[in-house]
């Protein structure tokens, strides 16, 4: 994992905070002090590009109705092919949550 280069003490008192969150609200709130707005939209951006990639859109289409550049797109592909299978992960368990 590319990450594993940063992994230490004080990543993981970034990912031990996010997981203590409790709610969206929560996660707006500390987002919103975390981060600037062009941070949260990119995260955002890359997780409905691998949402519409996984769902077989097409690359003229994620990039028209995200806004996200080919280049994003390729990464976030490259990261559903070959990465951890985190995004698989995550918007499964999401999409878990709003059927129940």
């Amino acid at each position: 994992m590319q990450i594993d280069k940063l992994r230490g003490k004080t990543l993981d008192q970034l990912f031990e905070a996010i997981l203590s969150l409790q709610n969206v609200e929560e996660c707006y709130e500390f987002f919103d002090d975390l981060a600037t707005m062009n941070e949260v939209q990119s995260l955002a951006q890359r997780l409905e590009v691998a949402r519409m990639l996984r769902e077989g859109f097409t690359y003229h289409k994620i990039e028209t109705e995200t806004g996200a550049s080919t280049a994003t797109i390729s990464r976030v592909k490259r990261c559903l092919n070959y990465g951890n299978d985190a995004y698989t992960l995550a918007l499964d368990r999401v999409h878990e949550k709003r059927a129940e």
